[in-house]
């Protein structure tokens, strides 16, 4: 496995559905934008996790779990945030789910705005 390559892959990947997370929101397709605003984290916590162990991530959603095996020290409330937000992996995924018709728009694009700043934290720690 080339790690450079994989954490490319992976980082890749994380801004291309980042994109499409802040174009639905905006569009206030909230389910959607909330799913892909969940994969262009886990993606990019994917990445972290090549960095540090030198090989393949684990096929997991759990962004938790993927911070932790990363060894990332994230703030309590960003733990919190990252914590919330593994909900939205199933939002996309599965009709019906609740999470997914109770949230408003503009809570929706609070968690872009919060994710953002955890986002730039783990950019800036890529390699």
């Amino acid at each position: 496995m080339n790690v450079v390559e994989q954490i490319s892959y992976w980082r890749t990947g994380s801004d291309e559905d980042w994109d499409v997370a802040e174009i639905t929101l905006e569009k206030g397709k909230i389910r959607h934008g909330l799913f892909f605003l969940h994969l262009a984290m886990e993606k990019l916590l994917k990445a972290h996790v090549c960095q540090v162990t030198g090989s393949h991530p684990p096929r997991i959603h759990d962004l938790i779990r993927l911070t932790r095996q990363a060894e990332l020290q994230l703030p309590e409330a960003w733990m919190l945030l990252l914590g919330r937000m593994n909900a939205f992996c199933l939002i996309g995924r599965y009709p019906g789910n609740p999470t997914s018709q109770n949230i408003a728009n503009d809570v929706a694009l609070r968690y872009l705005t919060d994710a953002q700043e955890v986002r730039t934290w783990l950019l800036q720690k890529l390699s």
